[in-house]
């Protein structure tokens, strides 16, 4: 075991050094504006699995995985990602930093349209940065944009819903400058994920119908969104960039139910899932009807519990609790017989597959089973407030294949704690979310994240700041610790991605103390695809290289 986390850690620091490299040369290399991957072409229609998004396919109202997939293909930013997670120029030609990174000059290439015929230019982006960053447009990932000046005073009531940020400064159709309120090593990587995607002017005319009917710049234009049902993507031959499609069309089926899906690939019926049923963990390498993919992945799977929740706020007693439900889950267990597996547990709030990730923080013995252990804290939190008969619930989407594990959980809290702990079903992954968004859900839940650039801060800023919190970002349990806070800006200020990593590491043994959430695993990235789809394979981020597909 130990071999094989040295392993790892040593494609860890190769990572590290590429994404550094990318941060480096971004300032030298120009968006392709064609070449020998561009003329990949193919005449197949590729069909994927898919899951009803929460939101209208708008990139700064998308952070669930549900639409990611779709805005993914419809958009194009500064810069993208390959598989292994290096960055590459797409519509920047240019992102030049200045000393501190306060401060960052960016050029665009002007050959870039959108579907609809018109130019991306450097307003593209700051309007719709803009945009997303006025809280009074209620945009769920605002808080990506907090470290930009003027990002405070957008935050007013009353706020114009056109106002700018005065820290974005347009110099001409291809040239503008953003300025940081705190420096910020990892900005020229941050502006690959979907929040940061530029917006034709025919957003600002309708954005309910635009996000019905999108308008993007990327490998894929926009054909039909059949609720529930289908979302159709085709070629968008125009792209200029350096990730083009191969398919004709990609159509993202919906589905509700994961065994219906895997045995529509077991069929020929759908060529690509992403993930697979608890029912096949054991079974899909084996399984000579599918294609299977089981590797080491980036996406952890956690524990959510409010602060507001009784008996679990952030004093004395909900610590204790929150340790106690921590060392009353049997990780290893659950992840052999219930994952066949196809996860690692977690000893961190990132994961093996990041540069920073550590087993050895300070504290992670918490993320470790010992029923004793679990009692003592539990009995130690009842001096304070007795829990009496009330029942622990551990709410799931029945939509995702989670029953099994969440099954597992309860029992495994059950047995450590001797309370009435058990898991309850929501019906479906919207409804989940839309009720852990307007915080009507009063119980622990189920929260997953798949990082949306290749650094730890992607798993902690998002999830754990306080600009994140109140639906102002993906911190649904409304943590807030200014102490943490102060560490992701002194991390953001270092002088290397080494030592900025060594203060992450700080905020998560920060975290480990806490506990707003209880990390409970590292899933694989794992898959399967119909026998005769050719190019599967599943990237950094956990989801298919949907570009490559041809069949």
């Amino acid at each position: 075991m130990k071999k094989e986390i040295d392993m790892k850690k040593s494609k860890l620091m190769m990572m590290t050094a590429a994404v550094a490299a990318a941060v480096m040369t971004l300032g030298a290399c120009g968006a392709s504006k064609g070449g020998s991957s561009n003329s990949a072409s193919s005449d197949s229609v590729i069909t994927a699995f898919g899951s009803e998004p929460e939101n209208a396919l708008i990139p700064a109202m998308t952070n669930e995985s549900g639409g990611f997939r779709a805005v993914d293909l419809l958009f194009s930013g500064l810069v993208g990602f390959d598989t292994k997670g290096n960055a590459k120029n797409e519509v920047a030609k240019s992102i030049k930093a200045n000393d501190d990174n306060t401060k960052y000059d960016i050029e665009i290439s002007g050959d870039w349209k959108f579907t609809d015929g018109t130019k991306v230019t450097a307003e593209s982006f700051t309007k719709a940065w803009s945009y997303a960053a006025v809280a009074a447009n209620s945009m769920l990932n605002n808080s990506w944009f907090s470290n930009i000046k003027g990002y405070d005073e957008l935050q007013a009531d009353g706020t114009a819903s056109d106002a700018q940020l005065s820290g974005l400064t347009v110099t001409d159709d291809t040239h503008f400058s953003v300025e940081l309120k705190n420096s910020s090593s990892t900005f020229p990587i941050q502006v690959g994920y979907q929040a940061f995607m530029p917006l034709p002017e025919s957003f600002y005319k309708d954005p309910k119908a635009f996000g019905q009917k999108p308008v993007g710049n990327g490998a894929y234009k926009f054909k039909s969104w059949e609720h529930n049902q289908s979302i159709n993507l085709v070629k968008n031959d125009d792209y200029k960039g350096n990730f083009p499609g191969k398919a004709k069309e990609i159509d993202f089926k919906i589905y509700t139910d994961m065994d219906t899906a895997y045995a529509d690939i077991q069929a020929g019926n759908l060529d690509v899932m992403e993930s697979v049923p608890t029912s096949a963990t054991t079974t899909f390498e084996s399984d000579s009807s599918v294609q299977a993919y089981n590797k080491p992945g980036s996406v952890i799977q956690t524990l959510t519990i409010p602060t507001d929740m009784d008996h679990f706020r952030m004093d004395d007693e909900g610590r204790l609790r929150r340790a106690a439900i921590s060392r009353a889950i049997n990780r290893e267990q659950i992840v052999k017989k219930v994952l066949g597996g196809t996860g690692t547990p977690a000893v961190d709030y990132v994961t093996p597959a990041m540069p920073g990730y550590s087993e050895d923080l300070k504290g992670n013995e918490v993320l470790k089973y010992d029923a004793n252990e679990a009692k003592k804290l539990w009995e130690e939190a009842n001096k304070i407030s007795d829990w009496g008969n009330t029942k622990l619930t551990l709410s799931y989407n029945a939509d995702g294949g989670h029953k099994d594990i969440f099954d597992a959980y309860a029992n495994s809290i059950k047995n450590a704690l001797g309370i009435d702990a058990e898991a309850t079903p929501v019906a479906t992954f919207q409804q989940l979310r839309q009720e852990i968004n307007n915080r009507s859900l009063k119980s622990i839940f189920r929260a997953g994240w798949m990082p949306d650039y290749p650094s730890p801060e992607n798993y902690l800023q998002p999830l754990y700041s306080s600009a994140a919190a109140d639906g102002n970002g993906s911190n649904d349990g409304d943590y807030k610790n200014p102490e943490f806070d102060a560490l992701l800006v002194k991390a953001n200020a270092a002088a290397s991605v080494e030592d900025a990593n060594k203060v992450y590491q700080e905020a998560e043994e920060m975290l480990l103390k806490d506990l707003p959430s209880i990390p409970i695993y590292y899933a694989n990235s794992k898959g399967v695809a119909a026998q005769g789809v050719k190019g599967f394979t599943i990237g950094w981020n956990s989801m298919p290289d949907y570009r490559a597909l041809t069949k």
